[in-house]
């Protein structure tokens, strides 16, 4: 077993994310029966047709809750069905995620490097052994 990455900060779950088909009944759902408060509907402008909204309960991490045409019908990529998608590991700085980033891209576990989403969050996403998408973010 290889020794934890140096971070500069305990790591925690900055948000989980869930791919539906109607994001609108989603989001009434977890503010109805969860209090959830409800984050503004964030539209990409890299890829089309995805839609975001993040909720938050009164503890926890958020949800993230995402929506795309590509839901409906045969898709190639297994990550993106409906249901549970990622978790995302908030390591507490940007220095962390790219000193992580890094090791991983050594190891061949890195998917995406270290960048800004459109949603305002510094992440790379890292394979977990089991193949499991996981956002590292700072």
């Amino acid at each position: 077993m290889r020794p934890a990455s140096p971070r500069l900060a305990p790591a925690r779950i900055a948000h989980v994310a869930l791919w539906t088909p109607d994001l609108d009944a989603s989001v009434a759902f977890w503010a109805r029966h969860f209090a959830a408060a409800v984050g503004e509907e964030y539209v990409s402008r890299n890829r089309p047709g995805f839609r975001s909204r993040f909720v938050r309960l009164a503890e926890g991490p958020a949800l993230e809750l995402m929506t795309g045409p590509w839901l409906d019908g045969d898709r190639a990529d297994p990550a993106e069905r409906i249901g549970w998608t990622h978790v995302a590991i908030d390591l507490g700085s940007r220095e962390a995620v790219d000193t992580l980033a890094a090791t991983l891209a050594a190891e061949g576990a890195l998917v995406s490097p270290p960048r800004t989403t459109g949603d305002g969050y510094y992440e790379a996403v890292i394979r977990s052994p089991e193949g499991a998408l996981i956002e590292i973010v700072g």
